[in-house]
């Protein structure tokens, strides 16, 4: 299992907090100091099953540098979001938590989080 986190988040201490009360073994990837590539989130994206606008911050002012709030969020337009993922990984929803057996979730509630354990 891995979990991509930003120390400085409240929802990403908490996640880590799940993971260690339920002694579940796991890696962390501090995702801005070791930034996923773009092969890396559209492998992430398949896992949860969601589009790069599904997992993008647009509140931080970085979006709004970019003007993200215009952008198409259509098919044709995924490489551009994608590619601002990887270029700017602040933008990118977090903790991200990829388990074993290939499935992923967004863990910014206990119920996401405990939804991807492994079964007692």
């Amino acid at each position: 299992m891995e979990i991509w986190v930003n120390p400085a988040c409240s929802k990403c201490r908490s996640a880590l907090s799940i993971l260690d009360a339920e002694a579940v073994g796991y890696t962390v990837r501090r995702y801005l100091d070791d930034p996923p590539s773009e092969a890396e989130i559209r492998s992430v994206l398949e896992r949860l099953g969601l589009e790069p606008w599904d997992i993008t911050r647009t509140g931080e002012s970085t979006a709004k540098e970019l003007g993200l709030a215009d952008w198409p969020r259509e098919p044709d337009h995924r490489d551009r979001w994608i590619a601002a993922l990887a270029q700017h990984p602040i933008l990118i929803q977090r903790p991200i938590i990829t388990a074993d057996d290939g499935t992923a979730v967004v863990g910014r509630t206990e119920e996401a989080v405990r939804s991807i354990l492994p079964p007692a």
